[in-house]
């Protein structure tokens, strides 16, 4: 089994957004698997490596999501590598994973390294204005794209992304109906208990993010 099919709740911490020590041991204690330290840029190596090194205070496992060869550092439990399917740029689907496993393969060599195939479907994201991302996808171009990632490309992760807005449950339903061996996760707008049980009723993991810098727990009850 791989360590990913075990998580089911994951942070994700931005190291370029500013975060108190308070709210850090706050949202840790939350009931979570995991952290993913990535974001859309505006950080170095200085910023990720700084987090990383308050995070290991707590028992969670942390994992890089390598967004920007310039910011990868050692020390991770494991690494995850985004590939954009709906990218517009190609070099956002397998260009900068390219010059990153040419520049960095022998830092990641003997490391944990798993691939995500993202799908962004929030057009005014930071995200989707850098991949110049095709958001204007219907249900059966969606479900197309976890297909590829499943059947051609075998990635073992499908991430549909939606960036600070919460995404529609029945195009996750759908997704979720063809994904057998790829696992689905999903990230976007969770800011409440009602939203948390519901993503994460139609994924595989959810994925929290903005709430973290935001105020209250999405998690309260579970």
């Amino acid at each position: 089994m791989s360590v990913l099919e075990e998580w089911r709740i994951i942070l994700k911490l931005d190291p370029g957004r500013s975060l108190s020590e308070e709210r850090l041991e706050q949202v840790c204690a939350w009931p979570v698997d995991a952290v993913v330290v990535g974001g859309s840029g505006g950080y170095g190596r200085e910023e990720v490596s700084a987090l990383l090194g308050r995070l290991r205070k707590f028992r969670l496992p942390v994992a890089m999501e390598i967004s920007d060869t310039q910011a990868l550092c050692a020390g991770f439990d494991l690494y995850l590598v985004p590939m954009v399917l709906n990218a517009g740029e190609v070099d956002w689907i397998v260009g900068h994973q390219h010059t990153a496993l040419k520049e960095y393969g022998s830092l990641l060599q003997g490391h944990k390294v798993f691939g995500e195939g993202y799908c962004i479907l929030n057009p005014g994201a930071t995200a989707s204005q850098m991949t110049a991302a095709r958001t204007d996808l219907d249900t059966q171009d969606v479900v197309a794209f976890a297909r590829l990632a499943q059947d051609l490309l075998r990635l073992p992760v499908f991430y549909m992304e939606y960036s600070g807005t919460y995404g529609s449950p029945e195009l996750v339903a759908e997704v979720g109906g063809v994904l057998q061996s790829t696992l689905l996760w999903y990230g976007g707008g969770i800011r409440t208990p009602e939203q948390t049980g519901e993503m994460a009723g139609l994924a595989n993991a959810i994925v929290i993010g903005n709430a973290v810098y935001e105020g209250d727990s999405p998690l309260q009850g579970r």
